[in-house]
């Protein structure tokens, strides 16, 4: 039985989801908030408490390139933030692409008949799952070929 977790990383909120126990599907558990972008220390806290919940073994974290593949400001802070969690909870932490997450989660929420205020409440769970749905399709294939 495997469980991982995605999460968005943002500059004000961390989108959290977590993998079925047969690792096939994503399913959005909360959106840590915080104040200020560089205060992260109740936010890896709460990444520890959920990784203890729900048994989780593996992170796998949204990066953010640019759409010509370059990296940018907020590529970096991921990059600390992936070195903060590995070092808070000895789990290995994937990067994965996340480039159109947000806009199909905001697509997802606006086809679901959620108006555009509320939508952000949501958006960055929802990308989280759509980060996490990614890499475990991804290795479904893996295991097919």
């Amino acid at each position: 039985m495997i469980r991982i977790m995605g999460l968005d990383f943002g500059s004000k909120t961390v989108g959290v989801a977590v993998s079925d126990p047969l690792g096939i599907t994503a399913q959005g558990v909360e959106i840590i908030r915080r104040e200020q972008e560089n205060k992260l220390r109740r936010t890896l806290a709460r990444i520890e408490e959920l990784i203890a919940q729900y048994g989780v073994t593996e992170l796998v974290l949204g990066y953010p390139r640019n759409m010509n593949s370059t990296i940018g400001e907020r590529a970096e802070k991921t990059l600390e933030f992936r070195a903060m969690l590995e070092r808070r909870t000895g789990l290995a932490v994937t990067l994965w692409d996340e480039r159109l997450t947000t806009v199909a989660a905001n697509r997802t929420l606006m086809e679901s008949g959620v108006r555009r205020e509320r939508r952000r409440e949501y958006v960055d769970m929802i990308a989280a799952v759509y980060i996490l749905q990614g890499y475990l399709d991804s290795l479904e294939r893996n295991v097919h070929e």
